[in-house]
């Protein structure tokens, strides 16, 4: 018997694709919930089976319709702490309200830190998550948190490409991840020097590092509207690479993304199924899709079993 108690997931409505493909590495059922709206727009939610005394784990990615889905994850986590589930956690791959992470400008608020309570509140007892934008959100808990990393599954294509890799950090923000990359993959490392002028607005200035005559991967946490994303790309072949590359781990591709990837210079962008591309992104022929299924089912048994996972959410 498992060490925890019997494993139950369950699965919101923001990405049940993901949460089959984690149920079928697991080797369980999804258990039947509920969660509809009624005709005002407030959600229903009703958990269709016994979940007293099991280690219960909820997906759910906090995507569009954001606000729908993270209060859908917390009624789901309110109605199975009330139901005495023995452990509740929370399965969030992307994380949503991380952006706010911190007080930057007067009278704004800490939206990663509100979302966290609101979780701790409706009833999660550990978050399991994947590539937070920012890792302070960890601390936001009073509660144990697994930040997984993408890194793992997007290493896999990076080797495939065998060419002259340099990999380049979107910002000095993300300098640790590329270095992350680039030392597993023994490649050349780039910074591109963005100034942002305002929330999704942003302009590639400079590039810090050799590009010329390599094939450039840009690799980040999230791709929202893509401007970041294809200033650096025209950055990059301006200062001579051959080909350019980017590995994201949330596709939030919103507005005039996809409109702005198929326009660009960009060769190919590889996401995960952490959010479930638009019908729009799924037709777009530079975006190619790698799962994490996996990587969150291995975290879930060995959390389950009360086994480590240390080896899971170290970056590479």
């Amino acid at each position: 018997m498992d060490s925890y108690g019997e494993l139950k997931l369950i699965t919101g409505t923001a990405n049940p694709q993901l949460a089959e493909s984690i149920a079928k590495h697991v080797q369980c059922r999804l258990t039947p919930a509920i969660a509809q709206p009624f005709s005002d727009g407030e959600i229903r939610v009703e958990i269709g089976a016994n979940v007293r005394g099991k280690d219960v784990f909820v997906i759910q990615s906090t995507c569009r319709p954001v606000n729908n889905s993270l209060i859908e994850l917390c009624l789901m986590l309110d109605a199975l702490k009330r139901a005495s589930a023995r452990r509740i956690t929370a399965v969030v791959p992307y994380y949503g309200y991380a952006r706010q992470d911190r007080k930057v400008v007067p009278r704004v608020p800490i939206s990663a830190k509100m979302v966290a309570d609101f979780l701790m509140v409706a009833g999660a007892g550990r978050l399991l998550t994947m590539d937070l934008h920012a890792g302070q959100i960890q601390g936001f808990f009073d509660k144990p948190v697994d930040n997984l990393y993408a890194s793992k599954v997007l290493l896999n294509y990076l080797r495939e490409l065998k060419n002259d890799l340099v990999l380049v950090s979107p910002d000095a923000g993300g300098t640790e991840r590329a270095r992350a990359f680039a030392k597993q993959l023994q490649a050349g490392l780039a910074i591109v020097d963005k100034r942002r002028d305002k929330p999704n607005q942003a302009s590639a200035m400079h590039i810090i590092g050799q590009v010329e005559g390599k094939t450039a991967v840009i690799v980040d946490d999230m791709v929202d509207t893509a401007g970041t994303l294809v200033a650096a790309a025209d950055a990059l072949f301006e200062r001579g690479a051959t080909h350019v590359y980017a590995c994201v781990t949330h596709p939030v591709l919103s507005g005039p993304a996809i409109e702005r990837i198929n326009s660009s210079r960009l060769n190919k962008v590889v996401v995960t199924d952490t959010i479930p591309l638009t019908s729009e992104a799924e037709l777009c022929p530079k975006i190619e899709v790698v799962s994490v299924a996996e990587l969150f089912a291995k975290a879930i048994k060995n959390i389950n079993q009360e086994t480590s996972i240390s080896g899971l959410f170290t970056k590479v």
